[in-house]
């Protein structure tokens, strides 16, 4: 057994830090709370603090004491409800729970709120962790993130779950080193500037996915240490390709080793009964009205972009935050103070961080899961916005899921499904999600949600993506959905790779990839993403025909292009269309070519422009527009014809 040693000023928290962590202010509490090796004075070992007010005594337990709580009693800092104890001769790689004994006398093992890494589950203890020794590459890359105009740039995320990406021949997980070798590769040969991992945080059972952590500084050990996720991270960053992370302030696990009832008492969450519990997940919800909660889960997210120079996060379940009573069943509806179903403390929580984080990383990336009609979620605080920099357009995806699903001859009437978004497409930042929320539970594949035949589903999946890259906003992407997977996504096996053997998705996966360039060479596409200025309706009442035509618009005069999308299975020559100028104009995409596994309806030659006016436009053009298919129009100039980079203009 090792024994105890006094502190002396450098291994004990000051008593500034102390302060702001109560106040709620202490943005990097990490520092300060968990195991932190010390070495001086020919003496090593390690300090441990941990945040527990109303626990009658705390210990550290371990390998290196036989897990005898009485041996390494913790001492509580003087008018605070923080506990430390400096153990000598510990070190990088030592296993640890707290024994905290609360009101009481019940005692309980719990797993360090603020450990740098965790046993690999079903074990749950803590582990002492130097996070110090990995060497980074990517200096250049942060150096430019923070000039990036993201804004006016094109954005493609490929949302990954690390398990089912890829597995071993007998189902082992990739490490985080493995996976760089093949994954980063993969996601940048098809077109993604970013990654999205699903949470990477330690959370103890698999079918979470994730979402029910217990270790929020923790890098699970699923996949290997935290150097080769550093690894991992390093080599997106050195090869172009950006990291989000999903995060989950809402809510978390109430496995016994985790936040739950830290020290006897409701801790994390709220001593309300009603406003702890979160009954449709069976965890429990995050007390935002309690400062070290907000120190704790704001340097959460600094943590990860210090240490793991993460560039964003993407907020798990917004709605159920700033609301009481969004996803929460309970008997009795919940109300604020003003009897309003608002959570304040959730918005002023949410307002702080992303106050917080952009001040120190402007050029990051915020970006809310939030499903309601809340307003200006992407609006700094300043202007009585959250402070968010992107939304998920949840309502987008809903709608056109919905719409896609039915029968062609059914869509005339719900045609308003396809054009209602363009009526708040620029009330926020917006990223259109094809996630992996849509292709689970009995919900089905992206390919296999569309009617029709196998050759009228993979066709109207062309449409989907045609129509998802040229709708303002930025695009997101669940792993699979590139080809065409046509089970729903189990996050226990593999994604189908044996897919690309069959012609139908390897042809459109090769789909996939020509669009997507398509998209990133074609500023129109983009560069006004989020402004008005950069859509206009061209015919938006076509819907006996299920055809809308619109124009994307770049910043420079004459830089536009024209869309045309069919969501009926018919084939229409003739079709007149307007547009702003004359000239000759070229097809530029065509989703119905016959190298895409369509039927070569195309418009193979160039069109002129006529001074017939159409659509509330001066002159039009007459095409042939392709069943289930989208046409992509450029108009022909000296620097851009057909074949030429868009990207030249």
């Amino acid at each position: 057994m090792v024994g105890i040693m006094k502190f002396n000023d450098r291994q004990y928290p000051s008593d500034f830090d102390v302060y702001l962590f109560h106040e709620g202010t202490l943005f990097e509490s990490y520092k300060m709370l968990g195991a932190h090796i010390f070495s001086e004075q020919h003496m090593q070992g390690v300090r441990f603090a941990v945040w527990a007010p109303n626990a009658k005594q705390v210990s550290v337990v371990g390998n290196f004491n036989n897990w005898i709580g009485s041996h390494h009693q913790m001492e509580r800092l003087p008018h605070s409800g923080i506990w430390v104890l400096f153990v000598p001769e510990l070190a990088h790689g030592d296993i640890y729970k707290y024994e905290v004994t609360g009101p009481d006398g019940q005692k309980q093992l719990k797993a360090d709120p603020y450990a740098f890494y965790s046993e690999l589950r079903p074990a749950t203890a803590s582990i002492v962790y130097n996070l110090n020794t990995f060497k980074w590459h990517d200096q250049k890359w942060m150096a430019q993130r923070e000039k990036k105009d993201i804004y006016h740039k094109p954005m493609v995320i490929y949302e990954v779950h690390l398990a089912s990406w890829k597995q071993k021949e007998d189902g082992a997980f990739y490490s985080y080193e493995e996976l760089a070798d093949e994954l980063i590769d993969y996601a940048i040969d098809n077109g993604f500037t970013h990654i999205e991992l699903m949470p990477v945080m330690e959370h103890p059972y698999d079918g979470s996915w994730g979402y029910q952590i217990t270790g929020y500084f923790s890098a699970t050990s699923r996949y290997g240490t935290p150097e080769q996720l550093m690894y991992f991270i390093d080599q997106c960053h050195q090869k172009g390709l950006g990291v989000i992370l999903d995060w989950v302030p809402a809510h978390f696990c109430k496995d016994v080793h985790g936040l739950g009832r830290f020290d006897g008492t409701s801790l994390f969450e709220s001593t309300d009964p009603m406003r702890a519990e979160r009954p449709i997940w069976g965890t429990y919800s995050f007390d935002y009205s309690k400062p070290e909660v907000v120190s704790f889960l704001i340097s959460n997210v600094m943590f990860w972009m210090d240490l793991y120079h993460v560039d964003g996060f993407r907020i798990d379940a917004v709605s159920s935050m700033i609301y009481l009573n969004h996803d929460n069943p309970l008997p009795v509806k919940l109300k604020n103070e003003y009897g309003g179903e608002e959570n304040l403390d959730a918005i002023d929580f949410l307002k702080k961080l992303n106050e917080t984080i952009f001040r120190k990383y402007p050029g990051v990336l915020m970006m809310a899961e939030e499903a309601t009609e809340w307003p200006l979620v992407t609006s700094p605080t300043s202007l009585g916005g959250l402070g968010f920099n992107y939304k998920w357009n949840m309502g987008w995806s809903n709608d056109l899921l919905k719409y896609m699903k039915l029968d062609v001859n059914e869509r005339p009437q719900h045609h308003h499904l396809l054009t209602f978004s363009f009526l708040y497409a620029f009330s926020e930042n917006f990223v259109l999600p094809f996630s992996h929320d849509e292709i689970v539970h009995g919900k089905r594949s992206l390919v296999n949600k569309m009617p029709g035949d196998y050759w009228q589903k993979f066709a109207n999946l062309r449409l989907l993506f045609g129509y998802l890259f040229v709708h303002p906003g930025k695009k997101l992407l669940f792993m699979g959905s590139e080809f065409g997977q046509f089970d729903e996504w189990k996050y226990s096996q593999e994604m189908d790779w044996m897919l690309l053997e069959f012609e139908a998705h390897f042809t459109f996966f090769r789909y996939y990839k020509q669009l997507n360039k398509f998209y990133q060479e074609t500023n129109s596409l983009w560069r006004l993403d989020h402004e008005q200025a950069g859509f206009q309706w061209i015919d938006a009442d076509n819907a006996a025909q299920s055809v809308i035509t619109f124009m994307r618009k770049g910043k420079r005069k004459g830089d536009y292009c024209i869309i045309v999308c069919n969501f009926s299975s018919d084939v229409f020559h003739n079709y007149q269309i307007g547009v702003p100028s004359n000239g000759k104009y070229f097809e530029a995409f065509n989703s119905d070519d016959t190298s895409f596994g369509g039927s070569g309806q195309l418009n193979s030659a160039e069109v002129n422009a006529t001074q017939i006016p159409h659509n509330n436009q001066p002159f039009s053009l007459k095409i042939t527009v392709p069943p289930l298919g989208i046409a992509i129009f450029m108009k022909e100039t000296k620097t851009r014809k057909r074949g030429f980079s868009t990207n030249d203009i």
